[in-house]
């Protein structure tokens, strides 16, 4: 029981102001139960499990979202979400208490259904299950964060001298990702000069500080909205060999 426990402990994430649109996650997403054996017996119940309730604000932020949305149609979806958590926060109690109220008796009701299923499995068969569920929340938190970070408009990281040359040549052939254009574009790549190089690895070059400038700015507005677990831990200057951390 103490591994299922864990499991939700590890979604709980869920819940901080401007958080709860979606779940955040570490870079370590690797299980120890990666080749866990799972009956197939369980798969249905897996499936059927249910989801874990929405907290109050992801319930108020779900029902915002649209209306934001339509009155706002040409804005970037983290402008819209830091307008959404003001309004959560200008929220007066009694109205937050009606999605307050929802979530407790959702999460009721969402305890009263786990209780159910255990009390139809054996010790054996809830380990294999909890095993099971927690490979499935795992791979869905990472599909999570990374449209999360899409929905909230966080830059593409810059392009190396060499995968811009990969995209340029790509474009003129329009041949998709045929393995063996790929190899004759690497050997292209490997037989340009010094000089033809640097053209690419100033575009590169280019690509950073376009990468820098926007990170900057869209790390701004996620501390405004609360979501300071998106934040880089370290950000050294940006130089020719310049990395970052996270």
């Amino acid at each position: 029981m103490a591994l299922f426990r864990g499991v939700w402990s590890v979604l709980s994430a869920l819940g901080k102001s401007g958080a709860d649109l979606c779940a955040g996650c570490g870079s370590r997403l690797r299980s120890s139960f990666s080749f866990a054996y799972v009956p197939r017996c369980f798969s249905s119940t897996a499936n059927s499990y249910p989801k874990k309730p929405l907290t109050s604000y992801v319930r108020f932020s779900k029902e915002q979202l649209p209306i934001f949305k339509a009155q706002n149609p040409d804005a970037k979806n983290s402008e819209l979400i830091r307008k959404i958590a003001q309004l959560w926060r200008e929220l007066p109690d009694s109205e937050k208490k009606i999605y307050e109220d929802a979530y407790r008796a959702d999460w009721q009701a969402y305890k009263e259904e786990i209780s159910r299923i255990h009390e139809q499995l054996t010790p054996s068969q809830i380990i294999s299950l909890e095993k099971e569920i927690l490979q499935k929340r795992l791979k869905k938190k990472a599909l999570i964060k990374k449209r999360e970070l899409t929905m909230l408009g966080k830059p593409k990281r810059p392009r190396s001298a060499y995968n811009i040359f990969i995209a340029e040549r790509f474009q003129e052939t329009k041949d998709g990702t045929s393995q063996v254009k790929l190899k004759t574009i690497n050997e292209n790549w490997k037989n340009l000069s010094s000089s033809q190089k640097q053209v690419y690895i100033q575009l590169a070059n280019d690509d950073k500080i376009r990468y820098y400038n926007e990170m900057k700015s869209w790390e701004e507005q996620m501390m405004e909205v609360g979501r300071n677990d998106l934040i880089r831990r370290t950000v050294k200057h940006q130089g020719k060999d310049d990395t970052e951390e996270y």
